[in-house]
């Protein structure tokens, strides 16, 4: 792990929740000993229901959060370390909507060149960056002095990568960084995030509910359940040939371009539990259909197989 541009190493994040006005303080665990790395220039992407710590995760990896254990490192060296201004300097993220993470009152030739203010890059240089990383992503020059409520979503967002990129990080994380956008304008700007992680040779953590999306821009899938790691793989090989029964219907909701099929819905029995008080054993085994005896007790091991890794007695390598 050690060379890769980013990782985490069992890393944790607990909260104490209050249940009722006078109720006691109780755990919730949204991250449980989560370890994976990402290399240099690679599409990781994150899925999994709403409540499974992707976005408590991104938190953390921007510095927003410190986890409650465990280290998150870039080339081996604990980012906890880090001067602040170094590390918003390579990492930075693309939020869901591109609307609401923008400054109404601030130019966008304000809102790209801030970040540039922050570094202390002077005023002439600060503008010809501004200019340059405009063309960039494909924003005409009028745009720079346009405010947000003048542009469309795509466009806004457009600024948003732009602004991300403009103190040239390594890293990107994006949250769900088209759902907010119109069908027709997603493709769009997938299609630069893709050229821009080419040209600038940028690592991405891609956190996204959309597997279709995830499929197409991603080297690497990394699969969440309450709080857990319960797959990765390569995502030819995670979607060929799925290992764990959560991950097999995350896939099934995928619409496929097929007739007479219809809709698809996400077949998994009973709701997402009580992250206060998680299921023993397996935490997903009481929506699993093919639970054994020993899921109700026994908590599997996240173990790797020929590089994809599953925490599934089904598969159980040992």
């Amino acid at each position: 792990m050690s060379n890769a541009v980013l990782s985490l190493d069992q890393v944790s994040k607990a909260y104490r929740v209050r249940q009722g006005l006078f109720g006691r303080k109780l755990p919730l665990h949204a991250l449980q000993d989560i370890a994976f790395s990402l290399q240099k220039g690679e599409v990781v992407g994150l899925v999994g229901e709403s409540g499974c710590g992707k976005s408590t995760l991104a938190k953390i990896l921007l510095g927003l959060l410190n986890p409650s254990k465990g280290t998150v490192s870039m080339y081996g060296q604990p980012i906890a370390d880090m001067p602040l201004r170094e590390r918003a300097s390579r990492v930075q993220p693309i939020f869901q909507d591109p609307y609401s993470s923008l400054n109404p009152r601030k130019t966008v030739a304000q809102i790209v060149g801030l970040p540039l203010n922050l570094l202390g890059i002077k005023s002439a240089d600060r503008n010809r960056q501004v200019t340059d990383m405009l063309d960039l992503v494909g924003l005409p020059q009028r745009a720079a002095g346009s405010f947000p409520s003048q542009l469309s979503g795509g466009q806004r967002q457009r600024v948003a990568i732009a602004r991300a990129l403009i103190a040239r990080p390594e890293i990107l994380i994006c949250d769900e960084p088209t759902s907010a956008l119109d069908v027709s304008v997603q493709s769009q700007i997938l299609n630069l995030l893709q050229d821009l992680r080419d040209e600038l040779n940028l690592t991405l953590l891609l956190i996204s509910h959309n597997l279709a999306v995830v499929r197409h821009m991603s080297d690497r899938v990394v699969v969440m359940y309450l709080g857990r790691i319960v797959e990765e793989a390569e995502t030819q090989a995670l979607f060929d040939s799925p290992q764990h029964p959560y991950t097999h219907a995350l896939l099934d909701t995928v619409l496929r371009p097929v007739p007479g099929q219809g809709l698809p819905y996400l077949d998994i029995q009973g709701e997402f539990p009580n992250p206060i008080r998680p299921p023993s054993g397996c935490a997903f085994h009481p929506r699993c259909k093919l639970a054994m005896d020993r899921c109700k007790s026994e908590r599997p091991v996240l173990s790797a197989s020929d590089g994809h890794r599953s925490a599934c007695f089904l598969h159980d390598v040992n």
